[in-house]
């Protein structure tokens, strides 16, 4: 499945977690900083599923020409697919925050070693390693064509 464009990096108060020397994997304040990042996500997945449905009752007319009849609805179906994709990155946040609660999160379920703090910063919803993801990337690639 593809994963959303949107990045973390967009929101301007987003800290990279400073590791100390000898800190133990997935310590309580790391599991707080990456449910903070998914909270944050999330919070704003969910701000753009209501600027959209704002946008669609505001802009919804009824054009007389079939031709801007078509552009809009053209424009509310690409909107509408963009807002599901984003729905389903919201399910995927909300089963990372599960992970956190169970105590699971931040190893890869494919081999069971750490994903990595830089790699989940940039991907909190990750539930591979590099190795393992690139190798699901490759079979993929060769069964796909």
């Amino acid at each position: 499945m593809p994963e959303s464009n949107q990045q973390l990096e967009t929101n301007q108060d987003f800290v990279p977690y400073q590791l100390a020397e000898g800190e133990e994997y997935m310590n309580d304040e790391q599991l707080a900083h990456f449910r903070k990042l998914l909270l944050q996500w999330k919070q704003e997945l969910m701000e753009e599923v209501d600027r959209t449905v704002q946008h669609l009752k505001e802009e919804a007319s009824n054009f007389a020409d079939p031709a801007d009849r078509a552009t809009q609805e053209e424009e509310f179906s690409l909107e509408l697919r963009t807002r599901d994709r984003e729905r389903k990155l919201i399910k995927k946040i909300n089963d990372t925050l599960e992970k956190i609660d169970e105590g699971d999160y931040g190893y890869c379920d494919a081999c069971g070693i750490e994903i990595g703090i830089r790699r989940l910063e940039a991907r909190p919803t990750a539930t591979l390693c590099v190795d393992c993801k690139s190798l699901a990337e490759i079979k993929e690639k060769q069964i796909g064509g």
